[in-house]
């Protein structure tokens, strides 16, 4: 069993940049062109030469907290493997049918026969569409299955696809020769080593970590991790990873573009399950702006949680602090003022809730009063809100949580713990606000502060009836916002 007691972890070391050879000047620019381009950050952390030279939270998200990590997950998963072949437990050349004899074809394609632990690694399975719908769709939850049992349209290692799958099939191969899931083979590995505490990682249904997406740590968990890529594996004195893994994983392994350097950061070759980046660096990354950036030649990593679909922005920005990480000067003259602006910028970081109108006249009318919805989608069968002076609180009812209740700041953020999201059994922690947009519209935001939405809920009040526009920030896949009807049971 892992001990999931919280106990004092030491931070990594602190330091103003001018002493790591770095201007606050740049690292405030960088702020200016997060703010003024809007690229929904959540948390921002540099380190040079081993120490944190500027970090800062968009409150309400705070350090403390974990935040999900969505494909950034990939990374750790490889690094698990990388583990485990130090450990002559598995071999990259090792075939993935042969970890898996009841659940492969009895007569199997020859490039489902030929494909190995290094094509998993590498996004070279051979697959042409990504295999993880046909996996969570599995009728009896057994993704294993599914991945073995779908066609490999090409050679293992001459393709590369970006395929969730094939990080799943890694995570269940650990799982195989070790009898642990990839989160308990971690723990003393590398999460307790290097302070990690009490990471959380999603499951399939047959209990094996999902690999490629579902782990959630701090932003300073994430940087902690770069540092040892940077550090190659040496951490406080001990090689915890191989410095021959390191060396490998974070290698092009295989091309997925033309490598150009205005053709983005998509198409710079990849590792194993980490992407080479333009300028020589390489990264981890997940959805909707989960960054580990690791800089070799500037000796920093840059760790950045976000809730956007401009990935390649954020990049862009980073990008823009190279030329001030390229000084080889060790130390630099500190600008008092410089310091000042941009200690006070980290410090103001925020996501303001929004605050158009505090009151309406409808408040008293629609107070309390219980909606029935028209069946949806989002299975919410009726909604109330109650007002209050500085806060409301919205109960809904409806499947599969039955009653729940939010608590909304008015035109500030107020906290709650409910399930909006598929998913784990723990509640969502949420920070909720309402503002009215018009005399007869009420918008809630819900920011989920461990997770890249914020849903926003728009409720237009008509006498006896309420039309409710559900929207979200980002999401996988775009979607129009979802309206419902609902009627007031008086």
């Amino acid at each position: 069993m892992m001990n999931k007691t919280r106990i004092p972890v030491p931070q990594l070391p602190r330091s103003m940049p001018e002493k790591q050879g770095i201007q606050s000047s740049a690292i405030s620019a960088f702020l200016n062109r997060v703010t003024e381009s809007q690229l929904g950050l959540h948390s921002f952390m540099l380190l040079r030469h081993g120490h944190v030279v500027a970090e800062g939270w968009w409150a309400p998200y705070s350090p403390e907290r974990k935040h999900m990590l969505f494909s950034l997950s990939k990374s750790f998963t490889a690094t698990a493997i990388g583990l485990a072949e130090a450990e002559q437990l598995l071999k990259l050349e090792d075939k993935v049918i042969s970890f898996f004899p009841e659940e492969a074809p009895g007569d199997p394609d020859p490039h489902l026969a030929e494909m190995n632990i290094r094509h998993l690694l590498m996004m070279g399975t051979g697959h042409t569409s990504d295999t993880m719908p046909e996996m969570m769709n599995e009728a009896e939850g057994n993704w294993v299955r599914a991945f073995l049992q779908l066609p490999v349209d090409r050679e293992p290692g001459s393709h590369f696809l970006y395929n969730t799958g094939a990080t799943y099939m890694l995570s269940a191969i650990l799982q195989k020769v070790t009898g642990q899931t990839l989160l308990e083979f971690l723990h003393p590995r590398l999460f307790s080593p290097l302070g990690i505490i009490n990471p959380v990682w999603d499951s399939c249904p047959r209990g094996i970590n999902t690999g490629g997406f579902g782990l959630s740590i701090t932003t300073e968990d994430i940087a902690r991790f770069g540092q040892l890529y940077l550090q190659k594996g040496l951490w406080n004195g001990k090689q915890l990873l191989p410095q021959e893994w390191v060396a490998e994983a974070s290698a092009l392994q295989i091309q997925n573009g033309d490598g150009k350097p205005d053709s983005g950061d998509w198409s710079q070759g990849y590792g194993y399950q980490f992407w080479r980046c333009r300028h020589g660096l390489y990264r981890g990354d997940g959805a909707f702006g989960q960054f580990c950036i690791i800089m070799p030649e500037q000796d920093a990593v840059v760790a950045i949680t976000s809730g956007t679909h401009q990935m390649q922005e954020v990049m862009n920005a980073v990008w823009e602090l190279l030329p001030a990480l390229n000084d080889t000067q060790p130390e630099l003259e500190q600008q008092a003022s410089a310091a000042e602006q941009l200690a006070g910028q980290l410090r103001s970081l925020s996501i303001m809730p929004p605050n158009i109108r505090s009151f309406s006249a409808l408040e008293s009318a629609v107070n309390g009063q219980t909606y029935r919805l028209e069946s949806n989608d989002l299975r919410i069968d009726s909604l109330a809100i109650a007002f209050g002076d500085n806060e409301a609180r919205l109960t809904i009812q409806g499947q599969p949580d039955g009653y729940q209740e939010i608590i909304l700041g008015r035109g500030q953020w107020a906290a709650s713990q409910v399930r909006l999201m598929p998913g784990p059994a723990a509640a969502d922690a949420i920070m909720s606000s309402f503002t009215w947009t018009a005399e007869d519209v009420l918008q809630l935001t819900l920011l989920m502060v461990e997770q890249p939405f914020i849903i926003t809920l728009e409720i237009r009040f008509s006498e006896q009836s309420l039309t409710l526009t559900q929207s979200a920030n980002v999401g996988m896949e775009a979607q129009e916002p979802v309206t419902i009807k609902g009627m007031s049971l008086v």
